[in-house]
């Protein structure tokens, strides 16, 4: 099996290279790589190196992240995670290969308290979200064979994020101030990535059950939690991994989203439903602390 794997450099793609290599010969390319184009924003270059590898399946780790920046740069945003996408599936078409792609809560509104299933009603607030909707139709609508995995609240040992941001501000303040009324479950990048692995093995090893596997899906940790209980765990969690680590903040304040105005709005609520990741690949996430814990015994 021939595995073609875009933005190899970020959080996920790094926890993909390790989970996939097993599984078979794997092309691993990232924005700036020379001797295939890995640029999301070189549609023709991206549909050469899919003819030119004929892969099996194809992985799509490539996104335009930067959420706020979206809001300014529209259309570059929507060619990385909309076009490019796009492009990617009518390749796969062409190939009979499998297509995975990542997608995020951001599609949905953000309102309510029930955790989302695949088949609400979307409504993204952002071009980010609206960018990423617009990829999941797409793709659908080119490329039969697809998984589509929504996420939220990604975090990874290797890269910045929240945790470790709080790490930080946590030895430089003397208070922090968390918004609490955004609520989800962080999620581990080698989570995504174990989880992918497992599924490309279902559907390539199962070809009377693949086709009925294809869909989209909603993978995240097990759990919920806010922002604010989010750096109360890291902070608290920090110290017991290491006790010797001298914390300056002594108090940890709840703030509602209005107290950062952001140019992109964040939804409220990103609990989601695995229920069908569940039931159709006999998977059951951890629950999020498990994860969180993990990485902080890493990087401590």
């Amino acid at each position: 099996m021939k595995i073609l794997l875009f933005g190899k450099g970020g959080q996920v793609g790094w926890e993909l290279q390790r989970a996939l290599s097993p599984l078979g010969e794997l092309i691993a390319l990232d924005n700036d790589s020379t001797e295939l184009c890995g640029d999301f924003t070189n549609l023709a270059g991206l549909a050469q190196t899919v003819r030119s590898v004929c892969p099996d399946i194809i992985v799509n780790a490539a996104a335009h992240t930067a959420v706020d920046k979206a809001e300014s740069e529209p259309e570059l945003a929507r060619t990385i995670n909309t076009l490019a996408p796009e492009v990617l599936a009518l390749e796969a078409a062409k190939l009979g290969a499998w297509l995975v792609h990542y997608s995020t809560d951001y599609v949905f509104d953000g309102s309510g308290n029930t955790p989302w299933v695949e088949t609400d009603a979307t409504g993204p607030l952002s071009v980010y979200g609206s960018n990423k909707l617009e990829s999941e139709v797409l793709i659908a609508r080119h490329c039969p064979r697809h998984l589509i995995f929504r996420t939220s609240w990604v975090y990874a040992a290797r890269g910045g994020n929240f945790a470790k941001t709080m790490l930080r501000l946590g030895q430089e303040r003397d208070k922090l101030t968390v918004i609490n009324d955004q609520i989800g479950a962080p999620t581990g990048a080698d989570l995504l990535a174990d989880v992918t692995a497992h599924a490309i093995r279902q559907v390539t090893q199962h070809d009377d059950l693949a086709d009925s596997c294809a869909g989209v899906y909603h993978l995240v940790a097990g759990g919920e939690t806010s922002w604010f209980e989010y750096a109360k765990h890291v902070l608290a969690q920090a110290q017991l991994v290491q006790p010797a680590l001298k914390m300056k903040a002594t108090e940890v304040l709840p703030v509602p989203t209005s107290a950062f105005p952001t140019p992109a709005r964040r939804p409220h609520n990103s609990r989601m439903n695995t229920a069908k990741l569940q039931r159709v690949f006999g998977l059951t996430p951890p629950h999020w602390q498990t994860g969180v814990n993990r990485m902080l015994a890493e990087i401590l």
